[in-house]
């Protein structure tokens, strides 16, 4: 059997090398001239594999290692009796991450209470519904606006306009589709709450860009997190300089996540292939390199808040390596933003963080709870 993989995605060799020959590319190089005769397809988001790609070919079974299916033509797929499969909540913990290291660096930027700011929640599924789990855990008031979910279960959502005219803090987790496709246009951003932070770490195409951009230079006292941008990896270079926190879409890009999405992918292909799924991700789990933290029981929360958090991933890294790539001519950033996604360093969850307290602290404990470490 003939195994075609991203070069990104790790332990291909560890769960895959059983089944046949690996080969590995750049995800942006997979064409169908290198497809040749693969029959087992893995990849990213970055490549787009549709009826161009695939009509001819021998691949039988396509994995994509992330949440999002955007970039797979699954009407094709389901024409041409080919098999598929992504890896739905692979990377959540580290998007959540994410947003709670944005969220306290705009709070330091603004003297800001985060416990006093209402938060928008823009897409409940695997990303944003755990998201929210984790502010409501903390105490915060949190808005949430899904109306798939509304529609099927009914519950406690808002729409999209409460969440514009009433959330300090909005974060965007819808995937793209032809409905969500700018769903923040020119003239919803229009509408934002002044001093609203909004974050978007779903897709690039969620949020007009160009409209956004236009808005940030009229109005100073919004901020912006992007994670994506529209073009990737082409990005306007002029918004990512407006922007408080600018990342090359490497919110959910924790070391845990991206071996949970290969395991995933490895699963789902014993399944359709009716093998035993003999690799347990568990054997080739990294140890953490912070195994526990202790905090005194008279540890301030919200300086509990943004240790836990910063011990394990601050955005602030990423944004600083990102604007030191914003030079050049297009290639040259085009280049760059791969680079920093391929050559991304080592890094961690909260969940996998032990924390002890020393002594009776129940308000830190339900903090500790909420984010999702581990109480000892």
């Amino acid at each position: 059997m003939q195994i075609l993989a991203d070069e990104n995605i790790p332990l291909v060799e560890a769960f895959f090398a059983g089944f046949g020959d690996i080969r590995r590319l750049p995800g942006r190089g997979i064409d169908r001239t290198a497809l040749a005769d693969t029959e087992v397809l893995l990849v990213r988001s970055v490549t787009q594999v549709d009826r161009a790609l695939l009509q001819g070919s021998a691949v039988r079974f396509v994995g994509t290692c992330t949440i999002g299916t955007d970039h797979l033509d699954l009407d094709y797929f389901q024409q041409a009796g080919i098999a598929w499969a992504s890896a739905p909540g692979c990377n959540a913990r580290g998007v959540v991450d994410y947003v709670l290291g944005s969220l306290l660096t705009l709070a330091e930027v603004h003297g800001a209470e985060l416990s006093r700011r209402c938060y928008g929640v823009v897409g409940a599924g695997q990303v944003g519904g755990r998201l929210v789990e984790v502010l409501r855990g903390l105490g915060w008031r949190v808005l949430v606006c899904d109306p798939p979910r509304q529609a099927a279960e009914g519950g406690d959502f808002v729409s999209l306009e409460t969440i514009l005219a009433e959330c300090d803090a909005i974060s965007l987790h819808t995937p793209l589709d032809a409905g969500t496709r700018h769903l923040l246009d020119g003239e919803r951003l229009a509408r934002l709450k002044p001093g609203t932070w909004l974050i978007n770490a779903s897709r690039g195409a969620v949020v007009d860009n160009a409209a956004l951009r236009e808005l940030l230079e009229r109005r100073a006292d919004l901020d912006a997190v992007l994670d994506v941008w529209e073009g990737e990896p082409q990005v306007d270079v002029e918004l990512a300089r407006l922007c408080r926190l600018a990342t090359p879409h490497i919110a959910g890009y924790s070391l845990d996540g991206k071996l949970r999405g290969t395991a995933q992918i490895y699963q789902a292909f014993c399944a359709v292939n009716g093998l035993p799924a003999s690799v347990q991700l568990d054997e080739l789990m990294p140890a953490p390199w912070l195994p526990e933290l202790n905090l005194a029981a008279g540890t301030p929360p919200a300086w509990a808040l943004a240790t836990l958090c910063r011990a394990v991933y601050d955005p602030r890294r990423d944004d600083a390596d990102f604007r030191r790539s914003l030079t050049g001519d297009v290639a040259a950033r085009r280049t760059a933003f791969d680079a920093l996604r391929k050559h991304y360093p080592l890094r961690r969850e909260i969940d996998g963080l032990r924390v002890r307290l020393n002594g009776e602290a129940p308000e830190l404990a339900q903090l500790v709870r909420a984010l999702g470490a581990v109480l000892v």
